[in-house]
């Protein structure tokens, strides 16, 4: 569940402004805030069947926008060189497997 809510704020992040403004409303409240889908639609006026359908609705326009753009994906990719780099750089003494290992993440970020 928490992997869930982690990838949609992530995708909310990336993608959010292709969301209509109730529907980055309806995500902020239920993925960010943590209300209930019965709070939002009181809070909204709505049903929480409608809140639900909402909610579900901008995570699929979420979704369908990274398996195009593939954003999150590459985002994640970078953090994971960069944190090995980083692993590498703050050592005191760098092999010289180290050294190309740390040129060839910068290589391939820089691409």
């Amino acid at each position: 569940m928490l992997e869930d809510v982690t990838r949609v704020n992530l995708l909310y992040d990336f993608y959010g402004s292709l969301l209509t403004p109730k529907q980055r409303e309806c995500l902020e409240l239920y993925y960010q805030d943590d209300l209930s889908l019965a709070e939002i639609a009181d809070q909204d006026g709505i049903s929480r069947q409608g809140v639900h359908d909402l909610v579900k609705r901008a995570v699929r326009t979420l979704e369908k926008a990274e398996q195009r753009l593939g954003l999150v994906v590459r985002f994640s990719a970078q953090e994971k060189d960069l944190k090995r780099l980083a692993a590498i750089l703050s050592q005191n003494k760098i092999s010289d497997s180290d050294r190309l290992e740390a040129l060839a993440i910068v290589e391939k970020l820089l691409e």
